[in-house]
């Protein structure tokens, strides 16, 4: 299941300017097999034999690997054409794991959830007529 949220590639641009994203294939395989990725992003545009070098390493590991749509890892990381990224443990890796979780499993937060109309209500969420 490829990647597809607004949400995911924000917050993995800024991961980027954190310094918590290894990238290269020599980078990723490194914090993959040092255990210093939490998971790994795929760009769907990599090529057959990168995709399945990074699958047998992640799957040796025990990383989970998830595949974004083509091109979209290096816009969103601001370095075109880069096709693999490792994300770093920490509370970041963390966050970005549950959006990539939420978005295999399909449990997208809610519209309701989403209260951002203060101005309207009046800040009261009970009175809120949503």
């Amino acid at each position: 299941m490829q990647i597809e949220r607004d949400a995911f590639y924000a917050m993995l641009g800024i991961a980027m300017r954190a310094g918590q994203l290894s990238l290269g294939e020599s980078g990723v395989l490194k914090a993959i097999s040092s255990g210093a990725a939490l998971f790994m992003i795929l760009d769907a545009g990599a090529s057959d034999n990168t995709k399945k070098k990074f699958r047998d390493s992640c799957a040796f590991y025990q990383v989970p690997l998830y595949e974004t749509t083509p091109d979209r890892l290096g816009s969103a990381i601001g370095k075109p054409g880069r096709m693999s990224a490792a994300i770093a443990r920490g509370s970041l890796g963390g966050k970005l794991l549950a959006l990539a979780k939420e978005e295999e499993t399909g449990d997208a937060p809610s519209q309701e959830d989403n209260h951002d109309s203060d101005a309207i209500c009046g800040g009261a969420r009970a009175e809120c007529p949503k």
